[in-house]
């Protein structure tokens, strides 16, 4: 007697979950021993996927408990980092009460650059180096707690080159080898979600473009979510983080789906983190653009609503889980040539002496003509999208996806006064061949979007970017 069995779906909870689901042929036996990747041999697309994300503990006041975690976890010699204007802030003044009052010894680095380069990496490096610390405490947003994880990163690695772990093709995308120490991420702002992923964004800057480093292994042990430091955000910070929360959210959940992502690793240690969108990240992702749609305005026209600012703190965190696993595609790839090309453009609400597009500023500007590029490939998921952040979707129909969508992210920009396209940050058709060619090496998130796209298509992109409204 045959019985057919359905597929496994077997989930591990704990630091990952793993998801296998393989459709090779030889193995289309549920239940044959070679079904693991290394027996894949068939197949060109990967077939399983991760979730990974660091322990999260929320609430307000909750900074005051980091003394007593270093503690606990036999702290010797810790490195705080931090940036000169939040040192004489009262997020970085509560960590230090809190280290203080425990018997914590530390040292401080304040030096961290706002839009990281490799330089200003390579400087915190040096200091991590030197100082033999055996803890790390980021506090700040996500320009310090990427800056702290790679210090962590090449302290623990003296002998790496620092392309070494960088992405490829920038870099060597070298696997992380040795153990990192605990590093312990206090976010004061409300977007990046740093504190939950393994990824390290900078601008490059002999190219003029960001880039990063992205592994499992520098994620933070512990991230410690208080909303009460959010209180201290200007509005535009609390704007331009926002948007990086709603695009993280919005292109995890459209990105190309992790069973077509290719190539299937020959070893686990090879499946990226950034994995394309699957079921956990879904849940992820869409819950935190349900909260971003609800709060976000509130949270920026009032920096002392305390509910709106802790819910986008926690919006950040959920998207930071899902675009951890999944990835981001085209607007945080096109993004990169945008904040690394900057000439003149003066952010508001940012104690910086050099020009600055802000990091949320420069992935929301493309949002509208990247998802009307990429609706056709999803329409559900961009019409769900369109329908949760506030448009009318009757009488719509799915090949109006891109178009609705496009159409709502633009009233939500306006409604919170955003620049109004690459123009107003400076930008001229003159530059799209720049911006397209800092652009193409960006391959670590564009490869997840879920259209096919060519040098041109990217022009076209930055082309009716120029101006939103």
């Amino acid at each position: 007697m045959s019985i057919k069995l359905p597929a496994v779906l077997a989930f591990s909870f704990s630091l990952s979950v793993f998801v296998c689901r393989c459709r090779c042929p030889a193995h289309s036996n549920t239940f044959h021993q070679g079904a693991g990747a290394a027996g894949c041999t068939a197949r060109t697309t990967d077939y399983a996927f991760e979730m990974a994300s660091s322990n999260i503990r929320y609430g307000p006041g909750v900074s005051k408990e980091i003394g007593m975690d270093l503690q606990n976890l036999g702290a010797r010699n810790v490195c705080l980092m931090t940036d000169r204007n939040l040192s004489l802030l009262p997020p970085v003044k509560a960590v230090l009460e809190s280290l203080a009052k425990n018997g914590v010894n530390f040292k401080v680095y304040d030096n961290v650059c706002v839009e990281p380069t490799d330089s200003s990496f390579k400087d915190a490096i040096a200091f991590a180096k030197k100082g033999s610390f055996d803890v790390f405490v980021a506090v700040g947003g996500g320009s310090v707690i990427d800056t702290c994880k790679a210090a962590n990163l090449y302290a623990c690695h003296p002998e790496a080159d620092f392309l070494d772990f960088v992405n490829a093709p920038i870099g060597k995308g070298k696997p992380v080898s040795n153990p990192l120490k605990p590093l312990i991420a206090v976010p004061t702002t409300a977007g990046t979600g740093s504190e939950t992923t393994g990824v390290a964004i900078f601008d490059y800057e002999p190219l003029k473009a960001k880039t990063g480093i992205a592994s499992r292994a520098i994620r933070p042990t512990l991230g410690i979510v208080d909303p009460t430091h959010t209180l201290s955000m200007p509005e535009r910070v609390a704007a331009n983080s926002g948007f990086d929360v709603l695009c993280h959210a919005l292109e995890s959940y459209t990105a190309l789906p992790y069973d077509q992502r290719s190539p299937c690793p020959s070893n686990p240690i090879l499946r990226p983190a950034y994995q394309g969108s699957n079921p956990i990240s879904d849940v992820w992702s869409r819950h935190a653009l349900h909260v971003v749609a609800k709060y976000m305005k509130r949270a920026v026209r009032d920096p002392e609503d305390l509910e709106a600012r802790s819910s986008m703190h926690l919006a950040s965190v959920f998207a930071g889980i899902g675009f951890g696993n999944a990835g981001v595609h085209l607007c945080h790839g096109m993004s990169y040539p945008i904040a690394g090309n900057v000439k003149t453009h003066t952010a508001k609400g940012y104690c910086v002496e050099h020009p600055l597009v802000p990091h949320g500023l420069s992935v929301v500007l493309t949002s509208p003509a990247v998802f009307s590029f990429t609706a056709p490939m999803c329409p559900e998921r961009h019409l769900e999208a369109a329908e949760i952040l506030g448009a009318d979707m009757q009488q719509v129909k799915r090949q109006d996806a891109g178009a609705v969508l496009a159409d709502t992210l633009r009233q939500f920009l306006s409604d919170l006064h955003v620049e109004d396209g690459l123009g107003a940050v400076g930008y001229s058709k003159d530059d799209i061949p720049a911006l397209v060619k800092g652009t193409l090496p960006q391959e670590r998130v564009t490869k997840l979007s879920p259209r096919k796209h060519t040098e041109e298509d990217l022009s076209q992109l930055f082309e009716a970017s120029m101006k939103l409204y």
